[in-house]
């Protein structure tokens, strides 16, 4: 025990920090200061919570320019509280259940499973020498690591079947 704490107290004093201290997925987005919309959505839907305390999650994370681009109204009109359940399963097909780096990505599309109840689940992941696709989303930015998952910046919103 002693070893342990020692050995933690000279890692901290070089700079190391453990991953208890990192910032989980809503830290990390809201550090970058371009999520604010999917965080204002987030918290609407009260998934803010399972964001944050949630293991080994991957968020394809819309920016703001991304929701600004849906049709007028679309935003103000899922943040309704009567539209509560429906803004839920729109920003679940924008999580997948497991850590998924984009060097696990084989050459070719594959089918991955969100954690969206119900109809439509799947998201399909292509990658090639253009990038990355989460369906018609462009990955921007990709392996944002956070404690509990990793995020991929993505340039829309992604819209589950009905």
């Amino acid at each position: 025990m002693k070893k342990m704490i020692i050995a933690m107290a000279f890692a901290t004093s070089l700079g190391f920090t453990t991953t208890a201290n990192a910032a989980n997925i809503v830290e990390t987005a809201q550090k970058a200061g371009t999520f604010n919309t999917l965080l204002t959505a987030a918290k609407a839907a009260g998934l803010a919570g399972a964001l944050s305390d949630g293991q080994n999650l991957t968020v394809f994370a819309p920016t703001d320019e991304a929701f600004a681009a849906l049709p007028d109204g679309t935003v103000e009109n899922l943040l309704k509280p009567e539209n509560k359940a429906q803004l839920l399963a729109v920003l679940k097909y924008h999580v997948l259940p497991r850590k998924l780096m984009s060097n696990q990505l084989p050459g070719r599309t594959i089918h991955v499973k969100t954690i969206k109840a119900g109809g439509d689940k799947m998201l399909s992941v292509k990658k090639s020498s253009a990038g990355v696709t989460i369906d018609k989303a462009n990955v921007v930015s990709a392996d944002i690591s956070a404690s509990n998952g990793v995020i991929h910046v993505i340039d829309k919103v992604l819209l589950p079947s009905s």
